[in-house]
């Protein structure tokens, strides 16, 4: 792909993308929902499809031709995630099913297997379900305390109450890189070095983050980073976990059953090293490869790029909204990603994704499995606008344009 960008700030890559090329209820089709899932480009479609009609055998068992083939495009694809988060080694990455997976792995692996009752997880207001759930579990499993980072007015997490909330029982701290809600792009650096202070290792969940700027996690020095694909432009049921080598290698399988195994009796196992020994079983490859392809894809427009465009259309939105009576931005910290989560007075939020539909415009509308969120800013609910490589200054005139046209129908 030979992308031209005229200027370093505004991208217009609509065209690589063939879901956006149809109609939405008749309306030239608006999406504004790349928080929840992004839109996928032809090179990485493309990619899937030539290795199903070309390379597609499973991998790492076969002696034949096919099946080296296919292993070294899935390898490829690890190689390929390394570089993109610089890992200090590709045993570092361990493909999972998505972030969820990834944080359920490291809950019931690195936690259940060393934690006792009373011992303490630091989270905070603004996880999204996935970083919150798996932990509920563990205290329900082993009596685990779970203590939470407050969120201000603004959309920010305290760190003053952050630093308090140690003690000599906490053992992790897991936390969003940024909001899936309010787009607030949290210190983490400073946080893992607090966290560091105390000896204590730090999760980070990218999931949000990860195709919106640079991620090097041995600059951010985290212990764990989970991401999935289908937000960063690849396919779903794919995602990353990266764990540090000496954690990773500490750490019991989560998963048993093939390719995680390096002899096996009834009377004794052997598993394998990392990262196999938490790959069980045929692992979606075609989700490793079209995941290659959408890193590359990224490489060719640049992240730095991706991360000017996203600013400029979120600067744009945020001035143009701030003109609508009646509507509230919920979360107004920076720095944040791309994301927007408002209210509008007397209208609920699934009303206004509604009308926004019929206008040919893709938002979110809910809780955003984000509900102790929701709780903290005594809202049910908000109406999430979200960008992508692909939306335009346009694009978010057409669902200002669509706001007002809520307002006069059901205001």
């Amino acid at each position: 792909m030979n992308v031209a960008i005229n200027h370093p700030i505004y991208l217009n890559l609509s065209r690589d993308f063939p879901a956006l090329q149809q109609q939405n209820r008749g309306k030239p089709m608006t999406y504004l929902d790349s928080a929840s899932s992004s839109q996928k480009p032809r090179q990485v479609i493309e990619a899937m499809s030539q290795f199903y009609m070309n390379d597609y055998a499973n991998i790492h068992r076969g002696i034949y031709e096919l099946s080296e083939r296919s292993t070294q495009l899935y390898e490829n694809a690890r190689q390929q995630v390394k570089k993109f988060i610089n890992a200090a080694h590709a045993d570092e990455i361990v493909f999972v099913h998505s972030t969820t997976d990834a944080i359920n792995l490291i809950a019931q692996s690195y936690g259940r297997s060393r934690w006792q009752a009373g011992d303490e997880v630091i989270l905070s207001e603004m996880e999204h379900h996935s970083n919150i759930v798996p932990w509920y579990l563990l205290k329900q499993q082993i009596g685990l305390v779970i203590k939470v980072i407050p969120v201000t007015d603004s959309g920010e997490l305290d760190i003053n109450v952050y630093q308090q909330l140690f003690s000599s029982r906490t053992k992790l701290v897991a936390l969003a890189h940024a909001s899936n809600v309010m787009g607030t792009i949290n210190p983490v650096k400073k946080m893992v070095e607090v966290a560091h202070a105390h000896a204590v290792p730090v999760l980070l969940d990218g999931a949000q983050a990860i195709a919106h700027t640079v991620v090097d996690v041995q600059d951010i020095n985290c212990d764990f980073y989970v991401f999935s694909a289908h937000k960063l432009y690849g396919p779903t049921g794919v995602g990353v976990l990266y764990g540090k080598n000496t954690l990773l290698a500490a750490m019991p399988p989560y998963q048993g059953g093939g390719g995680m195994i390096e002899t096996v009796s009834f009377s004794k196992i052997s598993f394998a090293t990392c990262p196999q020994k938490f790959e069980a079983g045929t692992p979606n490859i075609a989700g490793a490869i079209g995941l290659n392809a959408a890193i590359q894809y990224i490489h060719e427009i640049g992240i730095t790029n991706i991360y000017s465009h996203d600013q400029a259309l979120l600067n744009y939105a945020e001035k143009k909204f701030a003109e609508i009576s009646g509507l509230r931005t919920i979360g107004t910290a920076h720095p944040k990603i791309g994301v927007i989560s408002f209210v509008l007075d007397g209208i609920h939020p699934h009303d206004v994704g509604t009308v926004l539909d019929h206008e040919g415009i893709a938002v979110r509308a809910g809780h955003h499995c984000a509900m102790p969120l929701m709780e903290r800013f005594n809202i049910p609910a908000t109406v999430r606008i979200s960008f992508g490589v692909y939306n335009t200054e346009q694009e978010i005139d057409v669902a200002i344009q669509a706001i007002h046209l809520t307002k006069r129908l059901l205001g």
